[in-house]
């Protein structure tokens, strides 16, 4: 892992998904760059370990898609932190795999819950704080899929061109008044939330990148801490694709 010595000291990051796959990826750098870090996860024992091995100084457990509990968890962080410049919105699930006529409704809901409904309360939430300090860099974890879709992955689909549509319109909100908000579309990459898919979906999604192979956490990571910098100062409302050559637009 390459790191930037300083690029973020005196910032306040928040990574929602922190305590696994990117999102521990990402802290674990931010920390290394100087930032001080809340991770924000369901799994408080996870939580734990993850603080361990990142060195973040605060953790939350909540359900992001409580809006009162994250609502609650913004406020904890900004005191614990001091403050909030950065925030990586990388909590989601994949649902179900299935055509869209067989899809199970209550996976389809919590696909919505978690990878829409919980990014926009977590957007919701923070964007003030930045605003008080005049400073602020949003990076929303959205996916190929929301470009492309995939098949028989409706939900996840959808949700990513849902977190796409948003981070475009706060992007636009926001643009002059400090803050930044871009989305990282990946293609599929080594993470545990494979686990959630059975391996055929994993193979279609490889077939689907033409190098080949599925990318690694820390290309994605690495890319992210780009979009969190303030190097990232003229492109918002935008994409950054980490795709292996599937996505071109």
């Amino acid at each position: 892992m390459s790191v930037f010595e300083g690029r973020f000291a005196e910032r306040g990051a928040i990574v929602t998904g922190g305590a696994s796959g990117l999102g521990k990826a990402v802290a674990a750098r931010l920390v290394a760059e100087g930032a001080r870090v809340s991770l924000w996860d369901l799994d408080s024992g996870t939580l734990a370990a993850a603080q361990a091995e990142t060195g973040a100084c605060d953790v939350q457990a909540l359900d992001v898609s409580d809006a009162q509990q994250v609502a609650s968890a913004a406020s904890a962080s900004a005191k614990a932190l001091g403050t909030v410049g950065v925030l990586i919105c990388s909590a989601g699930i994949t649902g179900a795999t299935a055509p869209v006529h067989e899809f199970p409704i209550d996976s389809w809901q919590r696909v919505f819950e978690i990878n829409v409904h919980g990014l926009f309360y977590c957007n919701r939430a923070v964007v003030p704080y930045m605003l008080d300090g005049g400073y602020g860099r949003i990076v929303n974890v959205a996916s190929v899929a929301g470009k492309e879709g995939n098949p028989n992955a409706s939900a996840y689909s959808a949700s990513k061109a849902a977190v796409i549509g948003l981070t475009k319109s706060l992007g636009k909100e926001l643009a002059g008044r400090g803050v930044i908000a871009n989305a990282l579309t990946p293609a599929t990459f080594e993470s545990p939330i494979l686990s959630q898919l059975p391996p055929s979906q994993v193979d279609y999604m490889r077939s689907k990148i033409p190098m080949g192979r599925l990318g690694e956490v820390d290309e994605s990571a690495a890319m992210i801490c780009f979009m969190a910098s303030e190097e990232c100062s003229f492109t918002t409302a935008s994409t950054f694709d980490t795709s292996g050559g599937r996505t071109t637009f």
